[in-house]
């Protein structure tokens, strides 16, 4: 059974860090893109950062770049987002997801992805 699970979330004050993680299972973690996503209230689900789990290469959304950094442990088959100098605009439940026909140019896009996790609420308060 193909498992993604998100942990890490909560309440953090505006300028403070968070770090999620996202544990992977049931397939082979070497070969897909994981990416991370998000989706505010009353707003369309968006890419945020998505990583080769394979190679390493990354890419982040314009919003985040700077103040996310995306890394992966593949011995532990996990991909882990962490969140710097948070703002409330960045306050949406995170989802990871896997992709294993993209690329980085493509890794972001909802369409791609294969499995989706069930989602982490991160609350920035201003």
């Amino acid at each position: 059974e193909v498992q993604l699970v998100e942990s890490g979330g909560g309440l953090v004050q505006a300028g403070g860090s968070l770090r999620l993680s996202c544990v992977a299972s049931g397939f082979t973690f070497n070969n897909y893109y994981i990416g991370w996503f998000r989706q505010a209230p009353g707003k369309e689900r968006e890419g945020v950062s998505c990583m080769n789990v394979r190679f390493g290469g990354t890419s982040y959304a314009d919003s985040v770049k700077g103040r996310f950094t995306i890394s992966r442990d593949n011995a532990k088959n996990t991909v882990y987002l962490q969140m710097n100098s948070l703002k409330p605009e960045d306050t949406a439940v995170y989802y990871c997801a896997a992709a294993v026909r993209t690329d980085y140019s493509d890794c972001l896009l909802i369409r791609n992805q294969d499995y989706w996790g069930k989602g982490t609420l991160v609350t920035v308060s201003s």
